[in-house]
């Protein structure tokens, strides 16, 4: 019953993200309407990718340092794969696929880029660094569906050697887990994911916090059933998240990283007081 009560949500999600919109599209004309085939159904495709990429990777990082208030962009690896983002944007690379490898460069020049760029530029620069989805289109769709099977498998294949490492890494080790095998997958494998997240979308935080907590609440700390739970219900909250960016002030729009940071921030308080009283 969880999981089909999962899908139910995510279903819902799905649905409000292409019905609703500032264009009224009729319920009867959604199948034909270029609206939702060209703008509305790619957008919330790539939501719940990016929002499902995010929630796993923030999954498998709170399993690795055993720390619950692990996240992508609180770890860096965001704040990472943004700085690649905004080099690209400075240099004019246009091409989606380019991204995820232009967000995997780190270095201290964000300033300077930054500095250096045009009114223009500037602007979209910050858009990324905030967040956002207004760019969607089934290239980006194309490009997550690329890139995120395999970290997503290796993350799910990491499941048991995860829950040893509850335990900690000795014991872990005594049960047969390679711990520093295990340790290089994983890192490498959210830091993949949050880069090609970050790459189609800016940088989205809090949903690879809020949604493992959730999901734990619901399916307990073995993350055979937590790793894709956390994919499904990342996907969801991010397709609503980013309904509510579209919707609540339009025709203008807000970035969906205020979004979920509304939802997150207050969640990341409260686990942090318990995380210190502990």
């Amino acid at each position: 019953m969880r999981w089909l009560g999962l899908g139910v949500v995510v279903a819902a999600a799905l649905l409000l993200a292409v019905v609703l919109g500032p264009a009224h599209v009729p319920l009867a004309d959604l199948a034909t309407s270029e609206v939702v085939r060209s703008l509305r159904l790619p957008r919330a495709l790539l939501a719940f990718l990016v929002g499902g990429s995010l929630a796993i990777a923030g999954a498998g990082l709170q399993a690795l340092v055993r720390n619950p208030l692990a996240d992508p962009s609180l770890l860096g690896l965001s704040g990472g794969a943004g700085l690649g983002a905004v080099l690209a944007i400075a240099l004019h690379v246009n091409s989606p696929w380019a991204l995820p490898i232009a967000a995997a460069f780190t270095a201290a020049v964000t300033t300077a880029l930054v500095s250096l760029s045009d009114a223009a530029e500037l602007r979209n620069a910050f858009l990324w660094l905030w967040g956002g989805l207004s760019g969607a289109s089934w290239d980006n769709v194309a490009l997550l569906c690329v890139y995120a099977p395999l970290p997503v498998v290796v993350l799910l294949a990491a499941a048991r050697p995860l829950d040893l490492l509850a335990l900690g890494e000795e014991p872990a080790r005594h049960l047969g887990a390679d711990v520093e095998s295990v340790k290089r997958r994983v890192y490498l494998a959210a830091s993949l994911l949050t880069a090609a997240a970050v790459a189609v979308s800016g940088v989205i935080g809090f949903v690879g916090l809020v949604v493992p907590h959730a999901m734990r609440l619901l399916w307990g700390h073995r993350h055979r059933p937590l790793l894709p739970a956390a994919f499904l219900g990342g996907g969801a909250l991010l397709a609503l998240s980013d309904t509510v960016a579209r919707v609540a002030v339009a025709p203008r729009e807000l970035p969906v990283g205020i979004v979920t940071a509304l939802i997150g921030v207050p969640v990341f308080v409260l686990l942090l007081r318990k995380w210190t009283a502990s």
